[in-house]
């Protein structure tokens, strides 16, 4: 018995380990706690599908034709993949490209800007920042808020507060000074800043193994701003069917979850987190598993969020962002996810997601493909 109560004490300790390791302490058991509650649902499932990408041109480089050189690769390639794959509204794959401010170059975003002319995809905002105050902070966002939509037609404008609106990834995921000692970022109570410069969501996470990583996974909720404080959206209120908003900003996370079908090499489960890359592909038994995450909005269950994210300028990854295994992701989805009886497949773009999810909170129910544009209109974007 002395024996048996050891090995277990021992157990138990070996797996803490491995938890904290990972930083999995910080989420482990409210994954389990999601898993143990999802909704069963009666019906077809509509899927919404979101590839967002943290476009880094100056990506560990300071050699302007490499720049070039990788959005060309973009701008040539992915319109020829995509052009081959049709959602159930006649769609293509929509690619968010979230351009950091800080690697700006108005030929980069001609270029994307066509694309997205073309219907490839929409422009978003992302920014590394470190040691920042909230004065430059608001300025710089508004800033490029302003040079993105009047240079480049990017950007929607609120049909009612007349604001440019944006959606936001956070560089090194240190959203609202979530990295500890306050590394890449410096802002605490990031949030209202956000909200106040034209953020109508926040698409940072998941971002496990990080430590900025949240408690709170696989959900769309509300985050409130805590003065002098930081990591404020660890937690907050589901995004709930008749509900109103509550908060400072939307968050929209994507799956997040120990992955049993996808290995290492030796053999032990994978952290899944929504990164897609060379050494991450998207395998038929990864997009199963962020279906399977089941990220919806509170009381509208039939309606299933999917986001997932990548690096895109990154020349190690992009055959597979552009390629074959690209392709395969989407003919899977385009055929498991999307019969008409049991799911159907839409693919959206950020502000679509966005949408979508301010619809069901207004209980809007049926086909979502209705309310793509429910608030925030299609950006008009510029062509070459």
């Amino acid at each position: 018995m002395y024996a048996l109560l050891v090995l277990l004490i021992l157990g138990v300790a070996a797996f803490w380990f491995v938890l904290k390791k990972k930083n999995m302490d910080i989420w482990f058991f409210s994954y389990l706690n999601n898993v143990l509650s999802r909704p069963k649902v009666d019906g077809p499932v509509h899927v919404l599908f979101c590839f967002v990408d943290h476009f880094e041109p100056q990506w560990r480089n300071d050699d302007l034709e490499i720049e070039r050189a990788r959005v060309d690769r973009w701008f040539n390639d992915y319109p020829l993949m995509a052009e081959q794959h049709r959602d159930a509204d006649g769609e293509m794959p929509k690619h968010c490209f979230f351009y950091p401010e800080e690697e700006y170059r108005h030929e980069h975003l001609a270029k994307l800007s066509d694309m997205c002319y073309r219907g490839f995809g929409e422009i978003e905002i992302h920014l590394h920042h470190d040691k920042d105050t909230p004065e430059n902070f608001t300025n710089v966002m508004t800033n490029f808020a302003h040079t993105l939509h009047h240079e480049h037609g990017a950007l929607p404008v609120h049909p009612e507060t007349g604001q440019i609106m944006y959606a936001f990834i956070h560089g090194n995921w240190a959203l609202d000074n979530s990295l500890p000692g306050g590394h890449m970022c410096g802002i605490d109570n990031e949030l209202p800043l956000l909200k106040d410069t034209g953020c109508y969501v926040d698409m940072t996470l998941p971002s496990a193994p990080s430590p900025a990583q949240t408690t709170k996974v696989n959900s769309i909720y509300y985050a409130t701003g805590v003065e002098g404080g930081c990591k404020a959206h660890d937690n907050g209120v589901d995004v709930e069917v008749g509900k109103a908003e509550s908060g400072d900003l939307m968050l929209i996370q994507g799956p997040l979850g120990v992955a049993l079908k996808w290995r290492t090499p030796k053999g032990l489960p994978r952290i899944e987190n929504s990164d897609v890359r060379k050494t991450m592909p998207p395998l038929k038994s990864r997009v199963d598993q962020w279906v399977n995450s089941h990220i919806h909005i509170k009381g509208r269950p039939e309606w299933v969020f999917v986001k997932v994210h990548t690096h895109g300028t990154q020349e190690a990854d992009m055959d597979t962002l552009l390629g074959q295994s690209r392709h395969e992701m989407h003919s899977y989805l385009e055929t498991k996810y999307n019969d008409k009886e049991n799911y159907i497949l839409h693919y959206v773009s950020a502000r679509e997601m966005y949408n979508i999810a301010k619809a069901a909170e207004a209980d809007k129910s049926g086909d979502p493909n209705l309310y793509r544009d429910f608030i925030l209109p299609k950006p008009s974007f510029k062509p070459l």
